[in-house]
């Protein structure tokens, strides 16, 4: 395989962390169409393997996608540029939001914009979920699996008990079938991590504002936190709000959204928060602090994951992360058509996107630019 320079992927996650909205699988789709379908880094089997392992691990499943994907390129140096490239544009766009909020008390105003990138966004995760579906429900009970587990999510159970029952029942499921031990005997990759994400809750307590506070908070909520931004919040406001006070209310909902309206992962709230309580080095201590888990775990993990797969009983259960995961993904597209899909307008984006992606394979960093433009132009 020939070597991949690390100003490409600097370059590849620069651009995405510059693009990329619309929340974990709207990366994760982008990052597929970058890296498999333009460029051919990986295989979609592969990819979908990176990503049931950053599921399982705590902390931005999106960002620590980018991570394993530059570890998979370029082993260390390839981890750290992957990951501080998806993760630097997000945090300087979300930083000058909040130099603006400080100096004008509101945030910028984002609908026209989104307005135009939510329908684009929903035709490149609907074309990375075809792409991805063959490979992860291969067979039909895999199917039926993937069926469940979509069920199980829309239902309200938590993605990580959907991810962990879906891979134990396919590995229980193989190792019956080939007489051998328990499903959990030859799955030493992740184990260790959640001691240490439980060990990284218990950090001395925090008192007043100081940029060690600020890092070593955020340090903790991104070594314990697993699930979507919804979960942050409930995390944030625990701790920043009712525990020590440093926020009110509406100054996190401001945060939240800031992180939500920005590309790039929505871990950035964080830098938004930062800068409140210190400025920019609040802003550069709460950043490091919440994103520095995710290395950690990835470089754990990551190699570990051909390890997994060339076990029977490991594949196994990589199999029915995977096909869960894609579940996932379909849930949370569902969730999001009905705020992307306003109009009659939104939806001849949506198919117009759709189109360039199949028939003219257009990147997906064009049509979301394109998209943004026309929301622009022509939105409410």
């Amino acid at each position: 395989m020939k070597e991949t320079g690390l100003g490409e992927i600097a370059a590849v996650f620069l651009r995405l962390g510059t693009t990329a909205f619309g929340g974990p699988a709207a990366h994760v789709a982008m990052m597929r169409d970058e890296v498999v379908r333009r460029r051919g880094w990986l295989t979609d089997a592969e990819l979908l393997d990176l990503l049931s392992a950053a599921n399982l691990i705590p902390g931005p499943n999106s960002t620590e996608l980018a991570i394993h994907v530059g570890w998979a390129r370029r082993r260390w140096p390839g981890l750290a540029v992957a990951g501080l490239s998806f993760i630097l544009p997000a945090a300087l766009i979300t930083a000058a939001l909040a130099w603006a909020y400080v100096r004008f008390g509101a945030l910028p105003e984002t609908g026209r914009l989104l307005w135009g990138v939510k329908p684009v966004i929903l035709a490149v995760v609907v074309q990375a979920i075809v792409g991805l579906a063959p490979h992860a429900a291969r067979t039909v009970p895999l199917r039926l699996l993937g069926i469940a587990a979509a069920a199980a999510a829309a239902l309200g159970a938590h993605e990580l008990v959907v991810l962990l029952g879906a891979g134990l029942l396919v590995a229980a499921a193989r190792a019956v079938r080939s007489r051998r031990a328990g499903p959990g005997a030859d799955l030493p990759a992740l184990g260790p991590l959640l001691p240490a994400a439980a060990g990284a809750a218990g950090l001395s307590a925090i008192g007043t504002v100081t940029l060690p506070a600020t890092f070593w908070l955020f340090c903790r909520t991104g070594a314990v936190l697993f699930g979507s931004g919804y979960v942050l919040v409930a995390f944030l406001r625990t701790d920043l709000v009712e525990r020590l006070g440093w926020l009110t209310e509406a100054q996190l909902l401001d945060a939240v959204a800031a992180g939500q309206v920005t590309p790039g992962p929505v871990f950035t709230t964080a830098t938004f928060v930062g800068w409140l309580l210190a400025g920019p080095a609040g802003a550069a201590a709460a950043t490091a602090g919440i994103f520095l888990p995710a290395f950690v775990f990835v470089a754990l993990s990551a190699p570990f994951v051909p390890r997994l797969r060339a076990s029977q009983t490991a594949g196994a259960f990589l199999d029915g992360v995977n096909v869960a995961s894609v579940a996932l993904m379909a849930v949370v597209t569902a969730r999001l058509a009905p705020a992307a899909l306003v109009d009659l307008r939104t939806a001849l984006l949506g198919v117009l996107a759709a189109i360039f992606l199949v028939r003219y394979r257009t990147g997906s960093v064009v049509l979301v630019l394109g998209g943004a433009a026309a929301g622009l132009i022509i939105g409410p």
